[in-house]
């Protein structure tokens, strides 16, 4: 019985988690995009939308996949290590998953930006000759 209930427990704080997360990441990495892609919102939300995506479905699919590795409880001390591992796994994986993403999107950010104050300096018309 032990097992149905870690299951359970562990299915609904994993997917409670990783909706927090998600939702947090869209909301407040909005910002960040917009000013990656030089104001153009349309293209930031678009990839913004699609992160998400692909996080809620990399997540999901650990959570659910995770499921059926490791020792099964049979009482309540390892039920509780039960939980503690697999969340504690889930956690781990949307840090990393977190930093990879802001590591990349800034990397980004860095170039576009780089790339903008450059043609900025340029004349915008050549020099005439008399």
């Amino acid at each position: 019985m032990y097992t149905v209930y870690s299951y359970v427990t562990y299915l609904l704080v994993s997917l409670m988690l990783t909706a927090w997360v998600g939702r947090t990441l869209y909301t407040r990495g909005r910002v960040f995009l917009v000013d990656a892609f030089a104001g153009n919102e349309a293209v930031a939300d678009s990839v913004n939308h699609l992160l998400v995506v692909g996080f809620y479905l990399i997540n999901v699919g650990y959570v659910t996949l995770a499921l059926k590795y490791g020792d099964k409880p049979a009482n309540m001390q390892q039920a509780f290590e039960f939980l503690s591992t697999k969340v504690g796994l889930v956690l781990a994986i949307l840090g990393i998953m977190h930093f990879i993403n802001v590591l990349a999107l800034t990397s980004y950010r860095r170039r576009m930006h780089r790339t903008h104050l450059e043609y900025r300096e340029q004349a915008p018309f050549p020099p005439m000759s008399t």
